[in-house]
């Protein structure tokens, strides 16, 4: 893009860190923090000196908070002045953008630089006194807490108690159909008794009437199936749907969910490769704008262009008279980035579909949509009710039906109207069925009556989308952050997925209890949201960085310091998570005087399981291994039979007809195979009921359904993971002989 008169290098992302193995910051010293070029980076750190040396140099890191710190950082170790101007700042990577960008450098900005060092600094305060007093608390390894991951891992357990305290109720409705002559019937629901209101909800309302068993609801349908009945009124009015705003980086996130079923992670790493260039014909070209975002701006440029793509793919009926300017409800929104949006809307999806993968060519295709259809017109609806009441002097019963039309596509012609009301809030309000032609005062007579049981019900588990929706509306973290917090509590066993919905595990709800009674202020979702108002400010150059991160930690420190500590046996001072080269263990805080040491994770005690050993007749227990649980005799080592442990699934092995048990990736994925070890069948996708028609094995839940039998015509390759080959000076003979030379 830029031509030979440039050499273009990366960072690899964050050169300098905080130190791996100390707090690494000042808390004294207006909480300074010392930084050390990453282990991994050094390399990357000497190659870039030298390719920096005698020349001029120019930074093009991310525009966000961490982009800028990256290139502090990189300025600060090739021995440049961050006040010169050599930051450069783009938010599409197109030759145009690029260069335009080069051609106008700034200073590095230091109040974007001071907001990534507060939230570093508060995260390491808060990770390295909380991760160790987790792991003593729960004696277990590689336990985390952090600002924003422990506050999302309380909406989730929060929620999950909320769906097990939750007692359904009953309440009965009342449905009917009513003759209107000509053959025309109509379906209307029991809307009113004598002015009140029909409630369908939890407990009782005041002034609504609720039907709460069956007796009562027969009673009022025998009553109501007496009467004779008039339309007493028929309102039409038209109603007007606007489009939803371009995508942010959580709204991208919460559609790619519930329209694509992709993770929060997934999407931004597919978004990541969209942004950063596809190669086509006229070269590798950025396809959409920067993908961490919470602005719905967009440039005058790019609402032209869509303009003209509408007006020559839909027509200019679908044109408004003017472009749509979006502006954020909320405050404190950072304007300086664009919304997501293709990079140019006149390369459609199809254009480019076979110069991509499938996943990039369906993120694509929805965030191309949802630019375009921000720019079309309402979509119009032509919306009917019709009220139905008894013939006598004062109406008793009144019976409610409503139905729409879709009179004018509008913008569902881009967007498509699989949209849920999740998505695009009233999105489906006007779905109801079409209505007959109905005038007022005619007779309508009761040709079905049916009381209806129904139960209330509890409110959903959180889904990716749904997750991420509530955080942004709680303030709790950022675009950059929706994602890696998803991805930190599913990694650090805190959080399963079941389909869409999200868990929390017995470790996630434990921590979750702990927290809250000690670190109340913590898991606080006000105090947390403030924080990052405080991070903002730091970014718009308000408040200095040290006041914000104090705002944080003096609470904190409070509430560590009434933290009962656990105390030696030996000598009654307190016990310290300590590290050596074979894992974590707990010592006392004595040592060299007292050498107390115990293991942090105490050996589980094989479980009785209740059945008897097929091998020998001993009983059966479940014991804990490096890989999980399993299943052994108690006659160990005389009878060695074992087998793998999990939930059953009801599926029969096509291989040896044991059991196919649902089982859990250390990262808590879900994985599939038999019983017996010595089997080998193993899935990672869930079994159907349905059988391959050409071999009869069990078909996986991928696409419409693909066999798993190798031998099979059908059988998909991708469904069995290729077998790992050692690399170069990992995992060989050679290799560990040297580590262990080096040890």
């Amino acid at each position: 893009m830029l031509g030979p008169g440039y050499e273009v290098r990366a960072s690899l992302g964050h050169v300098a860190d905080l130190p791996e193995r100390e707090l690494g910051v000042d808390v004294e010293q207006d909480f300074a923090p010392t930084y050390e070029v990453k282990k991994d980076k050094k390399p990357v750190v000497e190659a870039l000196k030298r390719a920096a040396k005698g020349k001029r140099l120019l930074i093009a890191t991310d525009p966000d908070r961490e982009g800028e710190a990256i290139g502090w950082h990189v300025a600060r170790l090739l021995g440049r002045d961050p006040k010169e101007p050599l930051r450069v700042e783009f938010h599409e990577i197109t030759p145009k953008v690029v260069r335009q960008a080069v051609e106008r450098p700034r200073p590095i900005d230091q109040n974007l630089v001071d907001a990534q060092q507060a939230r570093r600094v508060l995260d390491r305060l808060v990770g390295y006194n909380l991760s160790p007093l987790l792991s003593l608390e729960f004696r277990k390894r590689a336990l985390s807490a952090g600002r924003v991951q422990s506050v999302a891992l309380r909406l989730l357990v929060e929620r999950e108690e909320e769906i097990e305290a939750f007692r359904p109720e009953e309440y009965w409705t009342l449905e009917g159909v009513f003759a209107l002559g000509q053959d025309r019937v109509l379906s209307a629901s029991l809307y009113e008794v004598e002015g009140r209101r029909l409630w369908a909800g939890q407990g009782e309302k005041e002034g609504r009437l609720h039907l709460a068993g069956e007796a009562q609801a027969r009673v009022m349908a025998e009553e109501a199936w007496a009467k004779a009945y008039r339309v007493a009124r028929v309102e039409t009015k038209e109603w007007r749907k606007s489009p939803p705003p371009p995508f942010t980086t959580s709204t991208l996130q919460q559609v790619a969910s519930s329209r694509l079923g992709y993770t929060a992670s997934r999407t931004m790493r597919i978004a990541q490769r969209l942004y950063e260039g596809v190669d086509l014909p006229e070269g590798t070209v950025g396809l959409i704008t920067y993908m961490r975002t919470d602005s719905v701006r967009v440039s005058p440029e790019a609402l032209q262009v869509a303009r003209e793509v509408i007006g020559q793919m839909f027509g200019s009926e679908y044109l408004p008279e003017a472009p749509r300017i979006y502006r954020n409800r909320k405050e404190g929104v950072q304007d300086a980035h664009e919304a997501i949006r293709p990079t140019d809307a006149r390369r459609t999806p199809e254009s480019v579909r076979k110069y991509l993968s499938e996943e990039e060519y369906r993120l694509y295709d929805l965030i191309w949509r949802r630019f375009v259809a921000s720019q079309m017109g309402d979509a119009l609806y032509e919306q009917t009710v019709v009220l139905l009441q008894d013939e006598g002097e004062t109406p008793r019963f009144t019976f409610r039906a409503s139905g729409s039309v879709l009179r004018f596509e509008g913008y569902l012609k881009a967007w498509g109207r699989e949209a849920t009301s999740f998505e695009v809030p009233g999105e489906n309000e006007g779905e109801a069925s079409i209505l007959p032609e109905v005038a007022e005062g005619e007779k309508a007579e009761p040709v079905q009556l049916v009381p209806k049981q129904h139960f209330t019900e509890p409110p959903p588990r959180y889904t990716d989308a749904t997750l991420v929706k509530t955080m942004e509306e709680l303030g709790i973290g950022r675009p950059s952050t929706y994602a890696p917090t998803l991805e930190t509590l599913e990694k650090r066993g805190y959080m399963l997925r079941k389909g869409r919905t999200l868990l929390p595990t017995p470790l996630g709800r434990q921590v979750t209890h702990y927290l809250k009674e000690r670190f109340p202020q913590v898991v606080a979702y006000e105090f947390t949201a403030r924080m990052e108002d405080g991070l903002d400010q730091v970014e718009e150059g308000k408040v200095p960085w040290p006041k914000v991160v104090w705002e944080f930690y003096e609470p904190f420190l409070g509430e560590l310091s009434r933290v009962p500590k656990k105390i030696c046996p030996q000598c009654g001072r307190p016990l310290e998570l300590k590290v050596s080269r074979y894992g974590q263990f707990l010592g006392c805080t004595g040592y060299p005087e007292c050498t107390y040491t115990e293991p942090l994770e105490k050996k589980k005690e094989a479980e009785p399981i209740g059945e008897a050993c097929p091998k020998c007749g001993k009983p059966l227990v479940r014991r804990e291994g490096r890989y999980g649980s399993f299943i052994a005799c108690s006659g160990y080592p005389e009878c060695d039979y074992t087998r793998d442990d999990g939930e059953p699934t009801g599926h029969a092995c096509p291989k040896c007809g044991s059991q196919v048990l649902e089982k859990r990736s250390r990262r808590g994925k879900p994985y599939y195979k038999c019983e017996n070890n010595a089997c080998g069948f193993l899935s990672f996708y869930p079994l159907l009921e349905q059988s391959c028609p050409a071999c009869g094995w069990p078909l996986a839940q991928k696409g419409e359904g693909a066999c798993l039998n190798p031998a099979c015509p059908q059988h998909d390759p991708k469904l069995i993971p290729a077998p790992k080959t050692p690399s170069a000076g990992k995992g060989t003979k050679a290799s560990k002989g040297r580590a262990k030379l080096k040890r």
